[in-house]
């Protein structure tokens, strides 16, 4: 995890600097000003904005600064959705009942949120069935509608064709 560095204290080397904090007033002191004001509390001078013209920096306990960066960074990580891809196989030659079958599983994976990976894995000399696979998956999308929306069409990758579904709910909250 590549951690953002900030130049504290003495590594600060422009000559002006705006400073903001609490219990300093907010404005553009010198370098040196700034590092006093720093120590006299007992802070030190962080460097927030590098690029702003004067650069900004805060006076802040450095190591309570990158403790709240860290557990802000966990926060986001954790809030962030953890996709979860559940398969689903067929052969080229699946009946109707076992794809009704399959079909109630996919269901119950949209219904969670997660997307459905279904494939046709054709073994042997059913390779010639291309077409049978084609229009499997495109009867187990079609049964599927208003629960998942295809993401990826049937594709040939080697053995197998195979077709992505995302929930419903999910691609009306991308829209």
């Amino acid at each position: 995890m590549s951690e953002i560095q900030h130049r504290i204290n003495n590594r600060i080397r422009v000559r002006e600097v705006r400073v903001v904090g609490e219990n300093v007033e907010n404005g553009i002191y010198s370098r040196d000003e700034a590092l006093k004001l720093a120590s006299e509390q007992g802070l030190d001078l962080v460097e927030i904005s590098p690029n702003a013209k004067p650069p900004v920096c805060k006076i802040i306990d450095y190591a309570k600064f990158k403790y709240e960066q860290k557990k802000r960074q966990k926060e986001l990580k954790s809030k962030a959705a953890k996709t979860v891809v559940k398969e689903i196989r067929f052969g080229p030659n699946t009946d109707q009942h076992d794809l009704d079958f399959k079909m109630k599983h996919a269901i119950k994976f949209l219904k969670e949120g997660n997307k459905v990976k279904a494939y046709v894995h054709f073994f042997g000399r059913s390779i010639v069935y291309k077409d049978r696979g084609r229009d499997l998956l495109m009867r187990f999308a079609e049964g599927l509608t208003e629960y998942g929306k295809i993401e990826q069409h049937p594709k040939q990758e080697g053995r197998r064709m195979i077709m992505m579904l995302t929930p419903v709910s999910a691609t009306q909250t991308k829209n």
